[in-house]
């Protein structure tokens, strides 16, 4: 199972910053972010967005209006 937990580096080592059992050997995959996180996620998210959004086949739920 796949979880994501969010972290911070202080003083060279990786912190979480929500508590959490990791069994001891755990492999972690690790992604660095822009220190504007905000704009990353809105980018990051827009073409989702968009494919949710912008599609023709909610233009049949137009004509049911």
């Amino acid at each position: 199972m796949l979880q994501t937990l969010w972290a911070t580096i202080r003083e060279g080592k990786i912190e979480l910053l929500e508590s959490t059992e990791l069994p001891e050997g755990t492999k972690v995959l690790v992604t660095l972010l822009p220190d504007d996180e905000t704009g990353f996620w809105l980018q990051a998210s827009q073409t989702s967005l968009d494919a949710v959004w912008d599609n023709t086949e909610d233009d049949v739920y137009a004509q049911l209006l």
